[in-house]
C-alpha cells in the first residue's frame, strides 16, 4: 500500500479557491479574526476540510496556539454502555490514568454516521493534539491516511504496516498462545481442536501463528474457523474426532461450549480439557475458572498515553511495543483422559 499524500494548508486554500492565510485564519484564528472572513468563503473552507479529512499540521497549531492538552479516545466500537463494554473498560482506565498523571484531558470521539468512522463528514480530530485509537479491527485506508499524515496517534493493538509502520501498544499474544499449546501437550494432550477465527484481526492472526507453531508433535484434529457456532453440534464434531483438548479464541463460545458439555454429562477437564486464548470478556464465570491468558488492557492503555505524549510533544519516531500477556491457571485445563489416549 503507498503511502498517502499529506495534505497542506496550500492544498486546502488551492482547492477552496482562498488565499492560505484565509486557511489560516479559520483553523487557528480568534472569534474576532473569524468574523473577518465572509460566512459563505468559511464555509467553503470547511467544505473543503470535511470532504478532504485534512487534520492541521499539530506543528504549525502550536506555533500559533500552543497545545490544548487534549488528547481524543476513538473507538472503532461502541466502549460503553453494551456488549464491549468490558472489553474496553480496562483500556479506558489506563488511558485516563495516563492522560490524569501527564496533565492532559481526554475526548472521546465517536466518528460520525452509522459506521464508525475517523474521518468523517465532521472530523474533530483538531480539538485533540492527538488520538489514541482502538477497536478489534481498524478501517485500512484510514490507517493509511493516519500514517501518512502529520496527526500524532497510536494505536491499541499491534497492527501491520499501512503505508508506514504504525505506532502501537499491543499484548504479545503469539508467545502466550504457544506456551498454552505446551501445557497441554505437556499434560499429554495429542489430539486437539481449533475454535475461532483464523484470520482478520492482527490480533486474530497472532492466536493462530501462537498456536501452530507450537502444535507439533500433537496433531490437530478438528477445527472451526468460526466464532457464535451453536455448541451442541460443535461438541458432537470435537467428540467424534477423539479430541482431548480444544482450544477457543472467543471465551463466550468456550462458555456455551462448557454448558453443553455439562449438559450431556462431559466432565471438564476430566473428559475434555478447554483453554481460551485471552479473557476477552471477563476473567471468569462463576463456578468455572477457565485456563487462559490476562490481556493487560489496563497497561496497555496506560502505555499508549504515554507513547502519544511523547509524540505529541517531542515529535518523537515511531514506537511499536508489545506488553507480555500472564498465564492465567483455571480448572478446564488438566490431564489427557486415559481413554482418550488409548484411542490415539
Amino acid at each position: 500500500m503507498s503511502a498517502v499524500k499529506r495534505l497542506t494548508q496550500r492544498d486546502i486554500a488551492r482547492l477552496a479557491g482562498v488565499s492560505q492565510a484565509t486557511v489560516s485564519l479559520v483553523l487557528n484564528g480568534t472569534p474576532s479574526d473569524a468574523r473577518r472572513i465572509p460566512a459563505d468563503t468559511r464555509e467553503r473552507v470547511q467544505k473543503v476540510i470535511r470532504e478532504t479529512g485534512y487534520v492541521a499540521d499539530p506543528v504549525a497549531r502550536r506555533m500559533v496556539k500552543g497545545l490544548n492538552r487534549i488528547l481524543g479516545v476513538f473507538t472503532y466500537e461502541p466502549a460503553f454502555p453494551s456488549a464491549q463494554a468490558d472489553f474496553f473498560t480496562p483500556f479506558l482506565l489506563g488511558i485516563e490514568e495516563g492522560a490524569q498523571k501527564l496533565g492532559y484531558d481526554l475526548l472521546l470521539l465517536t466518528g460520525a454516521g452509522v459506521k464508525r468512522r475517523i474521518f468523517g463528514e465532521n472530523v474533530r480530530l483538531r480539538l485533540a493534539d492527538g488520538c489514541i485509537v482502538l477497536g478489534r479491527q481498524f478501517d485500512r485506508e484510514e490507517l493509511a491516511r493516519l500514517v501518512g499524515g502529520d496527526f500524532p496517534f497510536v494505536a491499541v493493538g499491534r497492527r501491520d504496516d499501512a503505508g508506514g509502520p504504525v505506532p502501537y501498544v499491543g499484548g504479545d499474544y503469539i508467545p502466550a498462545t504457544a506456551a498454552l499449546v505446551d501445557q497441554a501437550k505437556a499434560l499429554g494432550h495429542r489430539r486437539i481442536a481449533y475454535v475461532g477465527l483464523n484470520e482478520g484481526a492482527e490480533s486474530t492472526l497472532d492466536r493462530w501463528t501462537g498456536f501452530s507453531s507450537a502444535l507439533a508433535p500433537a496433531e490437530l484434529v478438528f477445527t472451526s474457523f468460526a466464532v457464535g457456532e451453536p455448541p451442541a453440534p460443535l461438541l458432537d464434531a470435537v467428540m467424534g474426532a477423539r479430541t482431548s483438548c480444544v482450544f477457543f479464541t472467543e471465551l463466550a463460545d468456550a462458555i456455551n461450549f462448557e454448558a453443553a458439555a455439562r449438559e450431556r454429562d462431559v466432565q471438564i477437564p476430566r473428559d475434555l480439557s478447554l483453554v481460551v486464548l485471552g479473557n476477552h470478556i471477563r476473567a471468569e464465570e462463576p463456578g468455572r475458572k477457565f485456563t487462559s491468558f490476562g490481556i493487560p488492557r489496563e497497561a496497555m492503555g496506560h502505555a499508549a498515553t504515554e507513547m502519544l505524549v511523547r509524540r505529541v510533544e517531542n515529535n518523537a519516531p515511531v514506537e511499536q511495543v508489545l506488553l507480555a500477556c500472564e498465564l492465567l491457571e483455571g480448572d478446564t485445563l488438566g490431564p489427557a483422559s486415559t481413554q482418550t489416549i488409548r484411542n490415539t
